[in-house]
């Protein structure tokens, strides 16, 4: 399974939010790309990157220090947050980004996400957020009528290869990931799911290791819950040493 260390970016900062509120922000980091070259030094491979003011105003808020963790790192990032456009598409990808992830627009414009999958293949992700089981947009502050598995269900039909899922009432509260819902996405057969949210435990990284592609973990590493040495141990099947 792969493991994604994540940053959230707001005015430049490394932040974590609780339950997706801009309320209720926490800065970990002033310099993000020190946190990744630190990810790096820990053996990561991959980092998740959103930005968050992208994510509420529709901009590339952000750009400046994405390109940054991209070029400072050398990691695979992964990066989503105001994507809504074939431009800000391309600017990521022309940066090195490894992916780039869709979430509004692939609700309010589910043609034009189409339309970029094929352009681009693999490089492009979904990022399915749900609250109560239903899929959020405009960075988590608007809840639309879609189902969450059903939505899924639907990306895989359209050719999506990787869907980030998110269960919004689990992140960054540091009690435990959604293992029912990984459960049934798991049964989604050439879907690769991302889980998000709430992990903060090894032993739900060795759970979700047979069912899902990747994880990815934020809060629980910021505050020391999970070691990442031992999170890519675990999620390599090696096991976690405590």
């Amino acid at each position: 399974m792969e493991l994604f260390p994540a940053i959230d970016l707001r005015d430049a900062k490394a932040v974590r939010l609780v339950e997706g509120d801009y309320g209720r922000m926490t800065v970990f980091s002033e310099r993000p790309a020190d946190v990744a070259l630190q990810f790096k030094e820990q053996g990561a491979k991959n980092l998740h990157v959103v930005d968050l003011d992208g994510a509420k105003d529709a901009s590339l808020a952000n750009f400046e220090t994405v390109r940054r963790l991209i070029e400072e790192s050398g990691l695979f990032v992964e990066v989503g947050g105001g994507i809504r456009t074939e431009e800000a598409i391309d600017r990521y990808l022309s940066l090195g980004a490894g992916r780039v992830i869709l979430g509004t627009v692939a609700v309010t414009d589910y043609p034009f996400m189409e339309q970029m999958v094929r352009k681009y293949g693999d490089r492009i992700a979904v990022g399915v957020d749900t609250r109560d089981g239903y899929v959020a947009t405009d960075g988590w502050l608007k809840t639309s009528r879609l189902e969450g598995v059903e939505f899924c269900r639907r990306l895989r039909e359209s050719g999506v290869k990787t869907v980030i899922y998110t269960d919004i009432s689990r992140d960054g509260k540091m009690q435990g990931t959604n293992l029912a819902i990984y459960e049934r996405l798991g049964a989604l057969d050439g879907l690769q799911i991302v889980a998000s949210g709430g992990i903060s435990r090894l032993e739900e990284i060795e759970k979700l290791r047979s069912l899902v592609y990747g994880a990815i973990l934020g809060k629980a590493l910021y505050l020391g819950a999970i070691d990442l040495r031992e999170a890519l141990r675990a999620a390599a099947g090696q096991g976690g040493e405590r």
